[in-house]
């Protein structure tokens, strides 16, 4: 890519005949006057920058759905270390074969199961720095957007790639997290020198590499979810830093949203269909399949609600 003539900032793909970036156009059109004192700058907030909304961040309120959900199975299982299997589909664990039969809320009420203390103390602790960072980058409801999409794409990643194996954990989204941290702080303009973001860049991808080898060295994590979701949080990053780097643009970012909740829907049909299964949305009616003959997709979905009571979890 080209780079600004003015102060050697990188331009933006696609910026054939231009020389000069969109911040040193505003800048010297702020010298001559002819723009208002408080005209709004194109680049993204500075990610430390104090938030005038409520001191009740939408990272505690995720934080205490995961806690409500965690306390809600300890008491209906009477166990805290390691929640049975059983438990873990029945509060909405992701299992393909049931996801891809009509029961698509499992791409996202997973993301706010976890297996065990150890699990969701880790989860959480990840997420109270990451999700705090993104969010006074991005805005409460662009946070929002994101963590729930990058947990889409990390829940749909998992479930096409082991079907039979249930999958909880909020860690796909959190990956999702960093790799749109990783997008904004290598693609996006902020009002600081960048020599300011890199220690904080070089920490996400030290995060990022250490986990992802942590989880191909031991078994029962769910690298597929975190790949699914650190790809859909680049992506995410990538556009918004490019194309509506300010809060301000919320239609910008809709549409960016839209696109990529139309891409995984389009992913999940097409994985839908290698599969075999009905496009359907509802819970499998398991008595009715049982008479199904055995290849029938109901009936292969009623026996994956039974084999997962007897599969390892892939915890992410």
């Amino acid at each position: 890519m080209a780079n600004c003539i003015r102060c050697g900032r990188q331009l933006p793909g696609l910026s054939f005949g231009r020389k000069i970036c969109q911040w040193c156009v505003q800048h010297e059109a702020a010298q001559r006057g002819e723009l208002p004192d408080d005209a709004p700058t194109p680049v993204m907030r500075t990610p430390w920058a104090h938030s005038s909304e409520s001191t009740i961040s939408l990272t505690h309120i995720i934080f205490g759905i995961n806690l409500a959900v965690f306390l809600g199975m300890v008491l209906s299982s009477s166990t805290v270390m390691d929640f049975p299997l059983r438990e873990l589909v029945i509060w909405g664990a992701n299992v393909g074969a049931l996801t891809f039969s009509g029961e698509w809320w499992r791409l996202l009420t997973n993301v706010f199961v976890h297996g065990g203390l150890l699990h969701i103390a880790f989860n959480m602790w990840c997420l109270w720095n990451l999700g705090q960072l993104c969010e006074s980058l991005y805005g409460r409801w662009t946070y929002a957007v994101i963590y729930l999409t990058c947990g889409l794409g990390a829940s749909l990643a998992s479930a096409a790639w082991h079907p039979y194996t249930p999958s909880v954990g909020a860690s796909g989204a959190i990956f999702g997290l960093a790799g749109a941290l990783i997008a904004a702080f290598k693609l996006g303009e902020f009002s600081v020198p960048r020599s300011a973001l890199s220690g904080t860049l070089r920490s996400l991808g030290a995060f990022v590499i250490y986990n992802l080898i942590f989880g191909f060295a031991l078994p029962g994590i769910d690298n597929t979810a975190h790949i699914g979701g650190l790809i859909t949080g680049l992506v995410v990053g990538a556009l918004i830093a490019l194309i509506a780097p300010r809060e301000e643009q919320a239609s910008r970012r809709a549409a960016i949203f839209l696109a990529v909740i139309l891409v995984l829907a389009g992913v999940a049909i097409q994985v839908t269909h290698h599969y075999g299964l009905p496009l359907r949305l509802g819970r499998v009616n398991f008595e009715r399949s049982a008479n199904l003959p055995e290849g029938n997709p109901a009936q292969r979905a009623a026996r994956a609600r039974k084999r997962s009571a007897a599969e390892v979890p892939a915890i992410d």
